[in-house]
């Protein structure tokens, strides 16, 4: 199976999500004001899905398509597994 170039940066959307995280945890053991708190939160949460969407449209891109034009996997299943993968956007 070929490699997930999108995995790097998949990756790093959620190491920079992971570092807003744990500025967050400070941010409130330091009683800091909710507004820089809830930019905060907006980072992770917008970091968190821009990964989900590059992921699942590299599963697309990558592995659905690859399946279906090596025939490894039949058009009803990718149909299928399409179906259930975009639920997550």
């Amino acid at each position: 199976m070929k490699k997930h170039t999108a995995h790097s940066d998949v990756l790093k959307r959620l190491k920079r999500a992971h570092g807003h995280l744990k500025s967050i945890i400070t941010m409130l053991e330091d009683e800091r004001g909710c507004l820089e708190i809830a930019q905060q939160l907006q980072a992770v949460e917008k970091a968190i899905t821009n990964a989900k969407k590059i992921l699942v449209h590299e599963h697309i891109d990558h592995c659905l398509e690859g399946t279906v034009k090596e025939g490894t996997l039949s058009a009803d299943d990718a149909i299928r597994e399409f179906k259930e993968i975009t639920k997550y956007l």
